[in-house]
């Protein structure tokens, strides 16, 4: 996938809707056309709470449609429950759109999305433009309940076809999701967001299958703009999405590391060295 430079913006939007999806599960609606008219599939953004107590964080654009665009999270901290706590008509500041998202560039006619816990909030808007592109779309999409699987009937709507799994057994298949994925019929691409674990799982599938695949990795970051490589994961050192600075030094090792805030946060699973 190419390596975006694009210069970093700060947005002043308003919130114009707010539903809590499930315990702990928000999502988040924003007046926000400049954000809508720049992201790309699988881009996030740095979401600044408004008191300033808390640092900004990093947040997949969920929707972006005419002049609304939104954050679906799960709130696991100060900063994520401040967030939450926001109302109709508040101000939001978020940094972005950042990173680079999902290459759809190949054209697939078969896609599988394996899409685990709040994974999902990177995953419909790639899963839309497939769609719409002609491709048949398989969300494969798992979490510990069924109360967390937020949204699957949104992606149902938009034209995928769906296979659910939970941890409990609750619905769907029970066990990990990634089960699914070595079930499942040939397809031309993989896609995936969701825990380490479950990505780790998913490359060595899609390379059993001779697949290739595209992993959005979850991370915390710091600055969310590569300026202070606190996020790093190796890559080899032939990838178009290797960094440029610092410079590999020949004969060195084989991989260089890359930030996953910058030059991610999608990678092709077959260049990650993890």
């Amino acid at each position: 996938m190419t390596t975006l430079d694009l210069p970093v913006r700060v947005h002043a939007t308003l919130v114009t809707d707010r539903r809590e999806l499930a315990p702990g599960v928000v999502l988040l609606g924003l007046d926000a056309p400049d954000v809508v008219a720049a992201t790309q599939p699988g881009q996030f953004v740095m979401a600044i709470p408004p008191s300033g107590e808390a640092a900004a964080t990093a947040l997949g654009v969920y929707e972006a449609e005419g002049k609304r665009a939104s954050l679906l999270f799960f709130v696991t901290g100060n900063r994520t429950r401040e967030l939450s706590e926001l109302r109709v008509g508040e101000r939001l500041d978020v940094v972005g759109p950042l990173g680079n998202g999902f290459d759809l560039s190949g054209k697939p006619s078969r896609v599988a999305i394996v899409a685990g816990g709040v994974g999902i909030a990177s995953v419909l808007l790639p899963a839309q433009a497939l769609v719409r592109a002609g491709a048949r779309v398989q969300l494969l999409y798992g979490a510990r309940t069924a109360a967390l699987l937020v949204e699957a009937e949104r992606f149902n709507e938009a034209g995928c076809a769906l296979a659910l799994a939970t941890d409990d057994g609750t619905t769907g298949y029970h066990g990990y999701v990634t089960d699914l994925l070595e079930r499942l019929p040939r397809v031309d691409l993989i896609l995936a967001c969701g825990p380490t674990p479950m990505l780790r799982a998913v490359a060595r599938i899609a390379a059993t299958l001779g697949v290739r695949a595209q992993l959005s990795l979850e991370e915390t970051f710091a600055c969310g703009v590569g300026g202070c490589w606190g996020c790093v994961v190796p890559i080899v050192r032939t990838s178009a999405q290797a960094p440029r600075f610092p410079p590999a030094n020949a004969g060195g090792s084989d991989f260089v590391n890359a930030r996953i805030c910058k030059e991610g946060p999608v990678f092709w699973s077959h260049e990650l060295r993890w």
